[in-house]
């Protein structure tokens, strides 16, 4: 029977348990180059003492006008590979794997002085107004999503995430909330589609893709779950292998649509999307109670489990919850006189 601290394997990627820190911006990149610091440096590494499976960076962006803020990180020169690349090869020596979410904030990119979008339909007040990409620039798009790729394959990450979910570009556009467009673009997941493509075109055929999904939308006239499983298949087809699921983030949450914040709340999705595509899951939400967590998966619920808010708390969570669980863990020679 699995456990959270049972080893995990897709493709070459193998886990020495299930636990995964999920990514989480830090805005902290002080000089709004894109480029990490010694924060990003310590953040991910200290996780990787911590025990931690998998650690995703948190929302990397293909451009400069793609990021929420100027202070969030970019992967789109090459010189910014070997800054990445000292993280990557700190975290691997702590014991631990990682992975980067590549994505674009599209509509919700606050600092861009004019935000590009599927659509030029404002996120809301609070947010510019976008211009619709023509599609030419759709296409050129992609290209970018393929090289920040590229660059992450460069620098040794051991899997790569494309952040589809939370309202953000990808998620834009195969959500016909966000996608009025008349080209062929207006057929919801193609963009989503060919990004995929282009990423598996750049990795090694044994590195997983993951990708992160809203696996149905809050808003009133939002997309509900079985049409966003529909989304997922036409992504699992084009070559994802592996979801990470979760919800909402393309509006204001509509209380008809709002399945609340207890803990596990988003479960529900997370079972749905395994059993209906028949491919591993990371499941998020509220997931920081140990016994929960290892609950969801000998119960398979999930294969993987990310928790985020409680590892900002706690990066050494997963040597906790290993102790709480009475399972084995390494713990660093340093510390043991803690444990």
């Amino acid at each position: 029977m699995n456990t959270l601290f049972s080893t995990f394997q897709i493709k070459n990627l193998e886990l020495k348990n299930r636990v995964v820190m999920p990514p989480m911006c830090q805005y902290s990149v002080t000089k709004e180059d894109g480029t990490p610091n010694g924060w990003h440096y310590t953040h991910y590494v200290s996780r990787a003492v911590g025990g931690t499976g998998l650690i995703i960076v948190e929302m990397t962006n293909v451009e400069p006008d793609g990021r929420i803020s100027n202070n969030c990180l970019g992967l789109w020169s090459d010189d910014q590979i070997p800054v990445y690349k000292r993280i990557v090869d700190a975290v691997h020596e702590n014991g631990s794997k990682i992975a980067i979410q590549i994505a674009h904030a599209g509509r919700k990119a606050e600092d861009a002085e004019t935000p590009v979008a599927p659509s030029a339909i404002r996120f809301s007040d609070k947010y510019k107004e976008p211009r619709a990409l023509t599609t030419e620039e759709v296409k050129e798009m992609v290209e970018k999503f393929r090289l920040a790729v590229r660059r992450a394959v460069k620098a040794g990450f051991d899997a790569i995430e494309l952040h589809g979910a939370h309202g953000y570009l990808i998620h834009q556009f195969h959500s016909n909330y966000t996608n009025k467009r008349e080209d062929e673009y207006a057929e919801l997941t193609r963009f989503g589609q060919e990004v995929v493509k282009a990423a598996k075109s750049e990795m090694p055929k044994d590195m997983p893709l993951i990708m992160r999904i809203s696996a149905t939308e809050f808003v009133e006239e939002g997309y509900v779950l079985e049409e966003g499983i529909d989304i997922a298949k036409a992504y699992k087809e084009a070559g994802v292998d592996m979801l990470h699921i979760s919800a909402g983030g393309e509006g204001a949450i509509s209380p008809n649509r709002n399945p609340g914040s207890h803990a596990g709340y988003m479960i529900p999705f997370a079972r749905a999307m395994r059993e209906a595509l028949q491919i591993p899951v990371i499941a998020v939400g509220r997931l920081e109670d140990a016994h929960l967590a290892n609950a969801l998966v000998g119960n398979q619920d999930a294969d993987l489990i990310a928790v985020g808010r409680g590892m900002l708390r706690d990066p050494y969570w997963a040597i906790h919850a290993a102790h709480e669980l009475g399972d084995a863990i390494d713990v660093p020679v340093p510390y043991q006189r803690g444990f």
